[in-house]
């Protein structure tokens, strides 16, 4: 091996395209005809231990309590108390049963614990992504949440499942030891349902074919994931990830499973004399709870994919009480996130109590639940926040009922700066 620090027409780095120099030294390949600098090899150096950095276990005492899990998650998600603790047990049980050591679970004769995939059912809006992505922020382990509606059989269009994988692994940087521990939350999974409970005699790629093409990865295999994601080709290198210890939550609405699961807890018949429209939210999650695997299949799913979801968990429609704790009480909730934007702009922002409940009044007329407070509150501020930014000095803007209620048409109008109104420009 040479090293050059002259600089000679036909020497430079075949990477970056410098030539030798005091500051920089070139290295011949084997035929003496080509060249890299010393930076590079630095730069490929680097790249190649970031890559090759082995994850360090997880151990148990690393890993939260159940309860440390659902104090956790009270400080992010507004009730559905019944699921913090369903999902704080089933999570603590999936990580406790990954920190066995390799060599044990190696042991023939050792007890193998299978792995617990978690179903949440509830209605949009009611929390189910942020429950599952606020565990993993908790566990600071790759999360990545995927629609099932766009999924289909492998060779028709639309993404293979194995782009699910694709997100988690991006999601961990390229780091495949780091995804193979990580949570993937695939939402919408009841839209995937079996068109009918009879096999059809024509395919149903977007239903039950991407339903037995989950099968494998859910349950835990040796994946091929196209780097550039999209359809895999016979010539195309494939990055390889071992799904066993990967955690799948699967979410969906299932609009119509109280109706089945009531069909058969009920003594009376459906039809006219059914009382489920008449129940609380409280009474449709509790008989959610009761769903069984019949009633999993008579909605669509196969029974294949209920076997490997053995937790099952619902989740209730969030009431205005609820919607409204949401916007006010969370860590990160939307009025403390708005409040800080404008904090920025040297703005004092404040809610009156009133204006809260009719955003939340407004979310449950929407029918979006907590998904949409967000995007009600920018409509609602939205020529504040044009206008604020070219207004010197400090300033304060009170959110009224009526402006949720869109009756006050100039409300940069009644942005304050020394006590004063700024006129519209």
């Amino acid at each position: 091996m040479k090293f050059f620090n002259s600089n000679t027409s036909d020497q430079f780095c075949f990477f970056c395209g410098s030539s030798a120099g005091k500051d920089r030294r070139l290295i011949a390949g084997p035929t003496g005809n080509t060249f890299i600098c010393d930076k590079c090899i630095a730069v490929c150096q680097g790249i190649l231990e970031q890559q090759e950095a082995e994850v360090e276990p997880i151990e148990l005492k690393d890993v939260p309590t159940p309860s440390e899990f659902k104090a956790y998650l009270d400080n992010y998600v507004v009730g559905q108390e019944a699921a913090k603790k369903t999902l704080s047990v089933a999570v603590y049980n999936h990580y406790k049963r990954m920190s066995v050591s390799a060599a044990k679970q190696a042991d023939e004769n050792a007890v193998k614990i299978e792995k617990s995939n978690i179903l949440l059912i509830g209605p949009t809006g009611s929390g189910k992504t942020l429950l599952a992505r606020t565990l993993a922020q908790r566990l600071k382990v790759p999360f990545a949440i995927a629609d099932a509606t766009t999924l289909t059989e492998a060779g028709y269009v639309g993404e293979d499942v194995e782009n699910v994988l694709l997100k988690l692994i991006n999601a961990a940087d390229g780091n495949i030891e780091a995804a193979e521990r990580g949570i993937i939350f695939i939402d919408e999974i009841d839209k995937i349902a079996r068109k009918s409970e009879n096999t059809s005699i024509t395919r149903d790629v977007s239903g039950e074919g991407v339903q037995q093409a989950l099968l494998k990865i859910i349950e835990g295999t040796v994946a091929s994931v196209p780097p550039q994601g999209g359809r895999k080709h016979p010539n195309q290198e494939m990055l390889q990830i071992d799904t066993t210890n990967i955690l799948f939550i699967l979410g969906g609405a299932f609009v119509g499973l109280d109706k089945i699961i009531e069909q058969r807890v009920s003594s009376h018949a459906m039809g006219f004399g059914s009382s489920i429209g008449q129940m609380s939210e409280e009474d449709k999650m509790n008989l959610l709870n009761q769903v069984s695997p019949d009633d999993l299949v008579k909605f669509g799913l196969i029974p294949e994919l209920i076997g490997r979801m053995p937790i099952t968990c619902a989740l209730k429609e969030l009431t205005r009480d609820d919607l409204v704790s949401v916007l006010t009480e969370p860590k990160n909730a939307i009025t403390k996130q708005f409040k800080a934007s404008f904090e920025i702009d040297d703005v004092e922002l404040n809610f009156e109590k009133e204006a809260i409940e009719e955003i939340a009044d407004e979310a449950i007329r929407q029918k979006t639940g907590a998904r949409g407070l967000r995007t009600i509150v920018e409509k609602m501020l939205m020529d504040v926040m044009f206008k604020i930014p070219d207004i010197k000095g400090k300033k304060s803007f009170t959110v009224t009922k009526k402006i949720v209620q869109g009756k006050e048409k100039d409300i940069e109008k009644l942005i304050k700066t020394d006590s004063k109104s700024i006129e519209s420009a």
